[in-house]
């Protein structure tokens, strides 16, 4: 690699002796091991045949690995089910009966004849033709079905529009000693300059210096500011990255983290079966043969690598508390940072952030990826779609309750994703999401996973905020990949204006150490 392409900010990125890294925590969480042996029992797969010599070396890999033989083979199950699924087919296992188990049963979507003695080593056919024909009837008609209940869906979702209408902004004059309810106005419009204007008076009164550089930054970032906010803005702003003297906790994620629209309770039980879902996400891609091929001389240590991203990618680990994921640096690769499927998954650092970027804009960047690592957020980032995430819930779900009242159609895509799920998890986690689920069902059993989507994405870009410490850095990056209705600031950026002004905000800075003292006032 050449290094000289990649920038160097000697000292940019190093942690201060004085810095309290507190509990690492949220991250997803996986076994080593048991990674290793999905690799070689992938290899067994990929001709859809386990023969009895293959079955002789998974089980010295295991027992050299020192596993537990009945999760490997519940293990094996769940990465069997997927593949039969996809395929269509039976895996063919030879010497079946001497096995501790028995081959995983087809979908039920996909009927296939059990293998015989005329075809031991070869994949099956699903079905005769002419029960190909019948299958592609059943298929149309299910279709048929589907579409009808899609577009009664669609009607029912129309006549449920929620409406809310707030009057308080207009039947009420703004209410200058009140910072709740100006935060509450900057909330409804984050590009009014009036609130903000008032709660940066507010915190000038009650001695919150931070407080008011923080409304000063957002005013500015507007253009909106005054002679004195500027000033203000302009003599406490800082050149380089803010010196962290702790980590971002566990509960400070949660409770001055994430957007309030990125629901814990659907987190949860999301984060239950992100280990699971990588797992089948990692087999079906290595499967398909689109598994990147991560070069090993391109992996850099962190806490070694003389490469400023790598380093930023370590320092911003640090700061929120999370471990660092194998890094690789690839100055081929044209966009900044990309995340690559794996046990455990991967970050490959590309052109756009190996060179030509300030130290802010590096620290907003490494916040934001970083955040899709945490457990409740990782499968926003395996399956964007939301139709995705949604099966993916129902399934959580039906683990929980196998006994949950589920459409037809619904059940069919649900049921595949459930039966390769159950068999890795463990009994500790199963209880875990009985739990959730109860609580679920006493909170109301309703959720939007739109918007608990698009929280999860505001949820990263406050945690790049934090980071870089500067509105204007996160409003150049941001502007590049939305804007507004009215062609200015788009959502992600008004939410950042409104997390800027807000109690959470200040309190979170007030924790990491990076709150302006009081003494530095003018």
């Amino acid at each position: 690699m050449s290094e000289d392409r990649v920038s160097m900010v000697p000292g940019a990125f190093d942690i201060a002796p004085s810095f309290e890294a507190g509990e690492t925590s949220g991250g997803i969480r996986l076994g080593r091991l048991e990674a290793m042996y999905e690799e070689l029992f992938a290899e067994v797969l990929e001709d859809g045949v386990i023969t009895v010599e293959e079955r002789q070396r998974l089980d010295r890999a295991a027992d050299s690995m020192g596993l537990d033989r009945d999760r490997l083979r519940r293990l094996e199950a769940a990465l069997q089910t997927a593949w039969e699924s996809h395929h269509n087919v039976r895996i063919v296992v030879q010497g079946a009966p001497t096995l501790a188990y028995a081959p995983a049963p087809p979908a039920a979507h996909a009927p296939a004849p059990a293998p015989t003695a005329e075809a031991p080593a070869e994949l099956l056919p699903a079905s005769t033709e002419s029960a190909q024909l019948a299958q592609l009837r059943a298929e149309v008609l299910r279709l048929t079905a589907r579409v009808r209940q899609l577009d009664a869906d669609l009607e029912a979702a129309h006549n449920d529009v929620a409406v809310e209408v707030d009057l308080g902004a207009v039947a009420q004059p703004l209410a200058a000693d009140d910072p709740t309810d100006l935060q509450r106005r900057i909330r409804q419009d984050p590009l009014d300059p009036e609130p903000m204007r008032l709660l940066f008076r507010w915190a000038e009164q009650a001695g919150k210096l931070d407080e008011q550089w923080c409304v000063a930054s957002a005013l500015v970032f507007t253009g909106r500011a005054s002679p004195e906010e500027r000033a203000i803005f302009d003599r406490h702003k800082g050149l380089q990255l803010p010196k962290f003297s702790s980590a971002v906790s566990s509960d400070a994620w949660r409770r001055l983290l994430f957007h309030p629209d990125e629901e814990l309770l659907t987190g949860d039980i999301f984060s239950v079966i992100t280990s699971a879902v990588l797992l089948g996400r990692v087999s079906a891609l290595r499967r398909d043969k689109l598994l990147p091929k991560l070069d090993p001389q391109r992996r850099h240590d962190p806490v070694t690598s003389t490469v400023s991203a790598v380093r930023a990618l370590a320092w911003a680990s640090a700061i929120l508390g999370l471990k660092p994921p194998p890094i690789y640096v690839d100055p081929e690769l044209p966009q900044s940072i990309e995340m690559i499927p794996g046990m455990p998954p991967n970050l490959r650092v590309g052109a756009k952030l190996l060179s030509g970027r300030t130290p802010l804009e590096v620290a907003f960047e490494c916040g934001r990826a970083l955040a899709s690592f945490r457990e409740e957020h990782f499968v926003r980032w395996l399956f964007p779609g939301v139709p995705d995430l949604e099966d993916l819930f129902l399934a959580a779900l039906s683990l929980a309750n196998p006994a949950l009242p589920i459409p037809a159609h619904a059940k069919a895509r649900v049921a595949p994703i459930a039966g390769a799920i159950a068999p890795v998890l463990e009994p500790t986690q199963v209880d875990r999401l009985r739990g959730y689920f109860l609580h679920f069902v006493e909170s109301g059993g309703r959720t939007n996973l739109q918007r608990w989507a698009h929280g999860v994405d505001k949820t990263a870009c406050r945690a790049g905020l934090v980071l870089c410490n500067d509105l204007a850095t996160a409003g150049r990056i941001l502007a590049k990949e939305e804007t507004g209705e009215d062609g200015g600031p788009g959502e992600r950026m008004r939410d950042l204006l409104v997390f800027a002004c807000s109690e959470r905000h200040f309190n979170l800075r007030k924790q990491l150490g990076v709150a302006i003292a009081e003494k530095a006032g003018g």
